[in-house]
């Protein structure tokens, strides 16, 4: 059997890849009936409802359990993996983007001045669209755990 075919029946890995792709169309989906545009750039950024990261570890969580039972370090390895995972995007990662956020604010404000010493700075905006909310983080759990649970 070949390497490909090997990465293409471990159903971890295909769990986790069709967890992450799913919660990406939808995110853009959902960005898009919200907004009224649609932005390619969802497709693959960071942010937004559901967490594509959650999605990803839940499904790869829920597939171990399946292949290797709940007693396998394989399935420990991903639950912790995924407690770690969604608690930094629901932290670390949703204080950076509110950061980006008025910091763009304040950058934008002083530009509009006559005399600041930050009309040199770059008019490049920080990344908002960085972490999650926990209902964000909780819809890509159950998506993922979902995915994981049932795919073939």
């Amino acid at each position: 059997m070949s390497s490909w075919e090997l990465l293409i029946e471990n159903r971890v890995l295909t769990s986790g890849v069709a967890g992450w792709f799913v919660a990406q169309v939808l995110k853009t989906l959902i960005h898009a009936i919200l907004t009224g545009r649609f932005q390619a750039e969802r497709l693959v950024g960071s942010g937004g409802m559901p967490s594509s990261h959650a999605s990803t570890v839940c499904a790869m969580a829920a597939a171990a359990l399946r292949v290797y039972g709940e007693g396998s370090f394989e399935f420990a390895i991903t639950v912790m993996v995924a407690i770690i995972v969604m608690h930094d995007a629901m932290g670390v990662r949703l204080e950076t983007g509110k950061q980006a956020k008025l910091l763009n604010e304040i950058t934008a404000a002083f530009r509009n001045l006559e005399h600041t010493p930050f009309s040199g700075f770059s008019s490049e905006k920080l990344k908002e669209f960085v972490g999650h909310t926990p209902l964000q983080v909780l819809a890509g759990a159950i998506l993922g755990i979902l995915i994981g649970a049932f795919m073939p």
